[in-house]
């Protein structure tokens, strides 16, 4: 692919290729058929709709949404709704297929589901979001339910729209069915350590990945938001010295240690880390080359490319985002000995909570803030030495051992159920 040609293919496209590139590296080490690869890197369903919208000054718009349903084999549906300009369908399909092999690592009984509205949720005013997100619910409803399809909260989404996805699917039932979505507020039937629980995740794979203490390590987050912040908190709460931060108005840096509360308040106060006063600004990419000892890709996908991974002087990435390291990149990486714990195993903790979230509104009960965490951490703590285990008796990346037990784990559900004639 020439760089001209490079240029038209969209983030969504790049992230769906690097998903079916792994998908294949992973069924290569399995040995998997020809038939069972095609089923596996198919998407079971994928709806694409319009969803149009009222502005308050009485124009109407229509947005494009989508929902992917990439496997159920092993069970209903799971992932979240993302409202951003970027999202497309090849975009939502490759997080749909990482949401497969990520709770088949992990061990819940999900397939992986993604949806997403091509939309800037800060150019809306509240009820215009809200009319967005109902009408989108609406288009969708028929392939959602708490059998079938799970949505949560992602980019651009937060517990107002899961409690919005709710009441309309509650609506159309006739009666409440809390069970539809999770990442809800706990007044709706959400879980207590719903919040933060990818973060903590984060926090508990890179602890686990680091040798020796975490005390005084240095750390640069790229993404301050939902996912960045809280776990800069929890590394910092945990001895490490969050040096760098960066999110869509700018990047920080202190090389001495931020306070990251007093920078999160400057965040809620400001809109952004841009013109912290207890830090220098540097580039997005500076914040991407610092020189620390973990560095956590949290934003968005394809931040780590062929082009700055030479450049990159963490010996730790630890990935709260989705797809945040192109497949060029992995191999830059590898070869100068950084460590990647992959998307599907260090970004878990908030799929694995969201099961916790669904069992309870199953069930009817509520579990203390207590048990949710240790339930969280104990599921994190297992899949990461399976992972570790597997990448040192076969000689694989954290991200190659992590994708073969995924896959793996889903080939033999397909086998184990058979095709129906």
């Amino acid at each position: 692919m020439t760089p001209a040609t490079a240029t038209l293919v969209s983030p969504g496209r790049q992230a769906l290729d690097s998903a079916l590139l792994q998908l294949d590296q992973a069924a290569d080490r399995l040995h998997l058929d020809d038939g069972l690869r095609t089923m596996l890197a198919t998407p079971r369903r994928s709806l694409t709709v319009s969803v149009p919208v009222r502005r308050e000054d009485g124009r109407m718009d229509v947005v494009q949404g989508f929902r992917v349903q990439h496997n159920t084999t092993r069970g209903p549906a799971k992932g979240g709704i993302r409202f951003h300009p970027s999202t497309d369908i090849h975009e939502v399909t490759a997080l749909a297929m990482w949401m497969t092999w990520k709770c088949a690592l992990v061990g819940i009984p999900y397939g992986g589901a993604k949806g997403g509205v091509s939309v800037d949720p800060a150019t809306l005013t509240t009820r215009e979001l809200e009319r967005v997100t109902r009408r989108y619910v609406n288009e969708i409803l028929p392939i959602i339910g708490p059998d079938k399809d799970i949505p949560a909260p992602d980019v651009g989404t937060d517990e107002q729209t899961m409690a919005w996805i709710m009441d309309t699917y509650s609506v159309n039932a006739g009666y409440p069915v809390p069970g539809v979505v999770t990442g809800k507020p706990t007044t709706l039937g959400g879980s207590l350590g719903r919040a933060g629980a990818t973060s903590r995740g984060v926090r508990i794979a890179t602890l686990k990945a680091m040798s020796g203490s975490p005390e005084g390590r240095t750390v640069a987050v790229q993404g301050f938001g939902k996912v960045g912040a809280p776990a800069a908190r929890y590394l910092a709460d945990a001895g490490c010295r969050v040096v760098g931060v960066s999110d869509a108005t700018g990047a920080v840096v202190n090389h001495s240690g931020l306070d990251v509360d007093d920078l999160r308040a400057w965040v809620e106060e400001t809109g952004g880390v841009y013109g912290y006063r207890h830090a220098d600004a540097l580039s997005h990419e500076d914040l991407l080359e610092l020189d620390v000892d973990v560095l956590v890709p949290a934003a968005l996908e394809g931040a780590i490319t062929a082009e700055n991974a030479s450049r990159v002087r963490a010996r730790l990435i630890v990935e709260g985002a989705n797809g945040p390291t192109t497949p060029e990149a992995d191999r830059i990486l590898a070869d100068a000995g950084i460590t990647v714990v992959p998307d599907i195993l260090a970004n878990a903790g908030g799929v694995i909570v969201s099961y916790l979230e669904w069992v309870q509104n199953l069930q009817a009960c509520s579990w203390s803030a207590k048990e949710v965490d240790t339930r969280l951490r104990d599921l994190m703590e297992e899949s990461f030495d399976a992972v570790a285990a597997m990448s040192a008796e076969r000689g694989l990346s954290l991200r190659q051992a992590a994708h073969v037990i995924g896959v793996g784990r889903v080939a033999e559900a397909h086998r184990m159920r058979g095709l129906y004639p």
